[in-house]
């Protein structure tokens, strides 16, 4: 019998910052505790700082393995996180967006600001186009990313957004129940 197929590493998209609100804080802790316990392991964006610190902390203290790509240019502004398993440095944000795919057999975005939205945005614009074929999820800890579901339907009511692609993801208020939609979706998307 074929062995099933697994995630074994999952890129997480999150703020630099901790955010207002501790749920923030305790979501990215829950996170990176279910991933390492999973026995995945974790390509994220290289930082010590906010919520990308604490997730990685947290699947270190798992047991997982942390893989960080940050580039040249972020360097000292995000501060390097030097207990990671591993640090990739690249030369420009292109390039970590590349190398974290690459990486990677799945996407989860937490909350998180600019480059958050970009990168979530990019890796559903990539599934869209083909470009790859791996789930991404959404922890939507306290409705945070309540506004872009909103603005996701009104772009598909609009006729923007075709109404198949509503399924390019998985969006869940539980990091348990969302790694199990992600291995769900990774399982199906693998026997295809």
């Amino acid at each position: 019998m074929p062995k099933t197929a697994t995630v074994k590493r999952v890129c997480v998209y999150c703020g630099s910052r901790l955010g207002k609100n501790p749920a923030y804080t305790d979501a990215a802790s829950a996170l990176g505790l279910a991933i390492g316990n999973r026995k995945m392991n974790l390509t994220y964006g290289g930082s010590s700082m906010g919520l990308m610190g604490t997730v990685a902390d947290a699947v270190l203290q798992a047991g997982g393995k942390v893989t960080g790509v940050i580039p040249d240019m972020l360097f000292d502004h995000e501060h390097d996180h030097p207990g990671i398993t591993e640090l990739i440095t690249v030369k420009n944000m292109h390039q970590r967006k590349e190398v974290m795919s690459s990486l990677s057999d799945a996407f989860i975005a937490l909350p998180g600001g600019f480059g958050t939205f970009e990168e979530l945005l990019e890796a559903i614009t990539w599934s869209q186009l083909k470009i790859h074929n791996k789930p991404i999820g959404i922890l939507n800890v306290e409705g945070y990313y309540g506004f872009l579901v909103a603005l996701i339907e009104q772009a598909t009511e609009a006729g923007f957004i075709n109404t198949k692609h509503r399924d390019l993801y998985c969006i869940d208020t539980s990091p348990d129940r969302l790694l199990d939609q992600i291995e769900s979706r990774y399982r199906v998307r693998q026997s295809d």
